[in-house]
């Protein structure tokens, strides 16, 4: 089913106005509970009948849970088409969760700073310096930028809130089961694979967007797109690095470099040139960026619908 443009609008105004309420039951939140059990389920299914495909298991797996996410929202239409763009985007949050480590860095609260960035982050936090933390933020909303706002606007444009909520189940299995470790690498490969997939235009999409927020926000649009074209497809992800180069190129800073990730080092390429330092004000405009970019792709989704 397609929305209207001012469905979109409602839910983007309830989204920057409300975020995701913490007395609210997420549904996000609520499907990962659903794939941990669907895991256990396709793991026993394979290991005691059909015998230790774990790869297929984990295609099934993948099917059956974006499938069950997507007839539970096609159930809910068109009367909760607002609901769910409302609560499946997070403008406001990730915003707010960027904004929670600047403000304990600005209180020279180092240690806060490095607990409010572990819930946002997957590497080690512990011993992180103020630049190494700003590091982390600025990256975390350059990649979802991508992920949390214009991927989910681009699949709503194309195929209303059934096509959000499927790119968000695949997002969200990619982050449970997309690991090369010994228990993923086989049972995650279709999540983390269809993930790719899925990711693949929005992210280029986003780094688009981030060349125009360069231009309108005085930012260095040159060198933005200078460092997606140089450095983006040198990443180990085959998209984040797209979004993450365009903000670097924008801001004048280098991006990638070591993260430790459970104890374990992960080099990663260096993203744009660093022609001045990381600091709170590059923070302060990587969120500026994130709501240009957020407004440019809602006026593209809006624009596409009329």
């Amino acid at each position: 089913m397609s929305v209207t443009y001012v469905q979109v609008l409602a839910g983007v105004g309830l989204d920057l106005l409300l975020g995701d309420p913490r007395w609210l039951p997420h549904p996000v939140r609520g499907f990962g509970w659903l794939a941990t059990r669907l895991e256990i389920f396709w793991r026993s299914v394979f290991w005691r009948s059909i015998g230790r495909n774990l790869r297929l298991a984990g295609v099934l797996f993948w099917i059956s849970a974006v499938g069950i996410a997507c007839g539970a929202v096609w159930l809910t239409l068109p009367y909760g088409a607002i609901f769910w763009i409302w609560v499946l985007l997070a403008i406001r949050d990730l915003d707010y969760e960027a904004a929670l480590v600047l403000r304990r860095l600005e209180a020279q609260d180092l240690a806060g700073a490095r607990s409010m960035l572990a819930r946002i982050v997957g590497r080690d936090t512990a011993h992180l310096d103020e630049p190494e933390i700003l590091r982390a933020v600025v990256e975390t909303v350059a990649e979802n930028l991508s992920d949390a706002i214009v991927a989910p606007l681009f699949y709503l444009a194309l195929a209303g809130p059934v096509g959000m909520a499927a790119y968000k189940a695949t997002n969200t299995l990619d982050s449970m089961c997309g690991y090369r470790n010994q228990r993923y690498r086989e049972f995650g490969w279709a999540s983390a694979r269809f993930d790719d997939l899925a990711n693949y235009l929005p992210a280029r999409l986003t780094a688009g967007l981030v060349w125009v927020c360069a231009l309108l926000l005085g930012y260095d649009f040159r060198k933005s797109i200078g460092a997606t074209w140089q450095g983006a497809s040198r990443q180990p992800s085959p998209n984040a690095g797209f979004p993450e180069a365009a903000v670097a190129g924008a801001l004048g800073v280098r991006l990638g470099g070591l993260n430790y990730y459970g104890g374990v080092a992960h080099l990663k390429p260096y993203l744009g040139q660093a022609t001045r330092p990381l600091s709170r004000q590059t923070l302060r405009q990587a969120r500026r960026i994130l709501y240009v970019a957020a407004g440019l792709m809602v006026m593209v989704v809006c624009g596409a619908l009329a």
